[in-house]
């Protein structure tokens, strides 16, 4: 219940879970009442379970909430039959606020639950959960005031047979008049550029609050199996430019571990991937305790860095790696690109001890954020084609 009081919603999320709120009614919206209307419910097959799950076509799209009036989405399940990565990356979740014309959310569905990479695997935050690693589950709060939908779209060429669902959401008079839409930007690069950190988030405008992200890595197997995670995050905020406001000491370091990144799942911070024999890692960080508020913009980077002693390094760079040093690290810490001049990797005069880099990897990301609109001016979601290529074939390991 922390995340409620910390989103600022109405006084009907109060952790006094045992007073009544007014002018406040419970609704669920599937597909055995799928206009979530009172005393409608379970009518097909005369109550005997009649529409439990529908089907979505290849290239098709399934409405799975609409809602006219003030209200707030509480908790999403639903379940796939087809949960192999092309399929979890192809089909895609959309969600539309107050009648806009653009999505608010719109990611594979996959990673919109949490992980990315179109992997599954047993897990819980804060936010989402999998308890046996083949359902989905979202709690994040989603206010809206004048209408809500939902949007299944399979933008796959296979059919997906089974599709469970179920949306519980609240039904309210008005909202308050702080209230901020629920957001969600999916993006990938397949190879980062070399020196150019990753965009977690892109510049978004209007007041808000970034609520965190999940992120996918698949390294690049030119590296071999050196660390790829030495790049920190930056938020920059309002009027920040060349440099941040907010700034982290490393990747591990800001989704809560330090040196190296095991397998683990904890409420605002896990890994639930860890699988070096595919070089693969899905991991998230959620600012519930730490809310990260904006007023105008925030963009959110991350350093696309690895590291590795120096002969690893050289033996990396004349196996035709790219990658630039950057610092060294032994008994003091020296900064590279302050040098002058900057040494060459080969100089018998180069820094020793364990060598910070620029590196090339796969790396997406899912942000979510709150934004006083309920349309965005981010991209729109890349082509499928995209989103699944250089995944794992068939299931997950």
């Amino acid at each position: 219940m922390l995340l409620i009081g910390l989103l600022q919603t109405p006084a009907v999320f109060s952790q006094d879970w045992y007073l009544l709120p007014a002018d406040t009614e419970t609704r669920w919206s599937s597909f055995e009442n799928p206009t979530s209307q009172k005393g409608q419910g379970g009518k097909e097959n005369k109550g005997a379970k009649g529409h439990a799950y529908d089907r979505i076509g290849a290239h098709g799209s399934q409405v799975i909430f609409s809602d006219r009036g003030a209200g707030t989405i509480r908790r999403i399940w639903l379940t796939v039959n087809d949960r192999s990565p092309a399929m979890l990356r192809s089909l895609r979740i959309e969600m539309y606020w107050d009648n806009a014309a653009q999505p608010a959310v719109s990611a594979p569905l996959g990673d919109f639950f949490g992980i990315g990479l179109g992997r599954r695997t047993p897990f819980e935050s804060e936010l989402f959960s999998d308890p046996e690693g083949r359902s989905f589950n979202c709690y994040v709060p989603m206010p809206y005031r004048t209408a809500a939908r939902i949007v299944i779209v399979n933008d796959s060429d296979q059919d997906l047979d089974l599709l469970f669902y179920d949306v519980n959401f609240l039904r309210v008079k008005q909202q308050p008049a702080n209230m901020l839409y629920f957001h969600t930007y999916w993006h990938r690069e397949q190879k980062t550029e070399l020196g150019k950190d990753f965009e977690i988030l892109p510049n978004v405008m209007g007041n808000g609050r970034f609520l965190g992200s999940n992120l996918g890595v698949i390294a690049d197997s030119i590296y071999q199996d050196t660390w790829w995670g030495e790049g920190e995050v930056k938020m920059f905020l309002d009027q920040d430019t060349q440099f941040p406001t907010l700034v982290g000491s490393g990747t591990e370091d800001y989704i809560g571990t330090a040196w190296g990144q095991g397998r683990y799942a904890h409420r605002y911070q896990g890994s639930p991937i860890e699988d070096k024999q595919h070089r693969q890692w899905a991991f998230y960080r959620y600012h519930v305790p730490d809310p990260v508020y904006f007023r105008r913009q925030c963009r959110i980077t991350i350093q696309q860095i690895g590291g590795a002693p120096l002969e690893k390094v050289r033996e990396l760079r004349s196996k035709g790696a790219p990658l630039i040093p950057i610092s060294a690290s032994s008994a003091a810490f020296t900064k590279i690109l302050e040098m002058s001049p900057v040494p060459d990797l080969n100089d018998a005069k180069f820094p020793e001890g364990w060598i910070n880099f620029y590196r090339q990897d796969d790396w997406s990301a899912t942000a979510y954020f709150y934004l006083d609109k309920p349309q965005n001016n981010l991209p729109r979601i890349a082509s499928v084609r995209e989103r699944t290529i250089g995944l794992l074939p068939g299931g997950n390991p």
